[in-house]
């Protein structure tokens, strides 16, 4: 195979940590899930009916992803930025248009992440009906723990917190989502052909709130870890 002349070094490919092994986990593409505790929707202006209604997705760039432990610069372009604990799903296996079962043998392992939002311009493209991205798609705005295995486990419930500086903002059970696990990856496998390195961001309990440049967050998920990251200052 003839060697490829890149105009310039392309990124190294990006991977998070597996817990208790040296392996690292490829990461692929990064999906998210909007809206999946009800009190969050409520706390958000709106609310959830399961029977008549389908999850709703977003992503963002896997460029954007950073590890726990890491401290990011307060973006630019907000005076709102705002934390959103989540439980992350990483899968190992491909699937198109899978049935729950199919979609619980995909998962490889649970890990905890942050879907940091610049809620200001948010709030504006929703009230022009525009696209999220500005809003979600921020640099360093995906944050991710190490995985830790799932062994064929599926997480239906267990504790989830978050706390800013030793403040405890954010805590649920993962039994108060709306669309469990197997669900979100069944109906997302109707939209995308999902493939091994794929994370799925499974939605935010409600106490979502703004933080600013020298704060510590830390949170935790049962029986997927653990997380930090830091607000640097702005740029």
């Amino acid at each position: 195979m003839p060697e490829i002349n890149y105009l310039w070094t392309p990124p190294a490919p990006v991977s998070l940590p597996v817990r208790g092994t040296s392996a690292r986990f490829p990461v692929n593409r990064l999906f998210f899930v909007g809206r999946n505790y009800q009190a969050h929707a409520i706390e958000m202006g709106t609310s959830v009916d399961k029977s008549s209604m389908r999850p709703v997705y977003f992503t963002k760039s896997s460029a954007n992803l950073a590890q726990s432990g890491s401290v990011a610069p307060y973006p630019p372009e907000t005076a709102d930025y705002h934390h959103e604990m989540e439980l992350v799903v990483a899968l190992d296996e491909p699937g198109f248009r899978v049935d729950e079962a199919a979609a619980a043998r995909m998962i490889y392992g649970y890990a905890c992440g942050l879907d940091m939002t610049r809620r200001d311009l948010q709030a504006a493209a929703k009230a022009k009906g525009n696209p999220w991205d500005l809003a979600k798609n921020v640099e360093h705005g995906a944050v991710c723990g190490e995985i830790t295995p799932a062994g064929g486990h599926v997480l239906r419930k267990g504790e989830i917190s978050l706390s800013v500086n030793g403040e405890r903002r954010q805590h649920a059970d993962l039994d108060n989502m709306i669309w469990s696990i197997p669900e979100l990856i069944a109906d997302l496998s109707t939209y995308y052909h999902l493939q091994p390195g794929d994370l799925i961001f499974t939605g935010t309990p409600e106490g979502v709130g703004p933080v600013q440049p020298g704060d510590r967050l830390e949170g935790r998920i049962e029986g997927a870890g653990t997380i930090v990251f830091g607000i640097g200052p702005a740029e």
